[in-house]
């Protein structure tokens, strides 16, 4: 597992748009389609997978003390023995820059990774994202939700499910891009 050098990263990025997609393994708010597509559209289901090494954790990156979602966002961090499970996606590859904008690649406050996805029908190398200089905090209730609402749209393990909604909020009851995925979904 290794943080992309911006070198690395234009020899994967030709090689995706060579085939036309990448593959995307989400872990956060993108776990559910709806919230993943509205920045994304290309992207399909292709499998549940997990991550092993890692470990699931919510936060702000650096001096960061507003974001979309009120509240802390996933990451992931490396932690022997633990595990992350999620979703990979099949994505255009003309939405890369779309993710990466989204995922704020940009502005320092993710950085791409690939990693090596556990899935029934053997290991993928995927593409994801690691939060830099994480401050960990609390996710509102919102973010949360979608976490949730992700994990059970894919039929993520029932036990990891369950982990996810003992999460602690930080109590947010305000507007926040859930808001968005509901107007979508009426």
């Amino acid at each position: 597992m290794h943080i992309f050098s911006s070198r690395c990263l234009g020899h994967i990025v030709s090689k995706m748009s060579s085939s036309g997609f990448f593959m995307y393994f989400a872990f956060g708010s993108n776990l559910l389609k709806e919230r993943l597509q509205l920045k994304n559209p290309s992207a399909v289901f292709h499998c549940v997978g997990r991550i092993q090494g890692y470990r699931l954790n919510f936060g702000l990156s650096g001096d960061c003390t507003d974001c979309a979602w009120h509240g802390g966002v996933a990451t992931i961090q490396e932690s022997e023995g633990d595990e992350v499970w999620g979703v990979v996606w099949r994505i255009d590859s003309q939405n890369l820059p779309s993710l990466d904008r989204q995922e704020q690649v940009h502005e320092g406050v993710y950085s791409p990774l690939e990693v090596k996805v556990e899935t029934k029908e053997g290991p993928l190398l995927c593409r994801t994202y690691k939060m830099n200089n994480l401050r960990p905090c609390s996710p509102s209730p919102q973010y949360k939700k979608v976490v949730c609402l992700g994990a059970q749209q894919n039929g993520l393990p029932q036990n990891y499910i369950q982990k996810l909604l003992a999460l602690e909020t930080n109590n947010y009851s305000g507007t926040s891009i859930l808001d968005q995925i509901t107007d979508i979904e009426k």
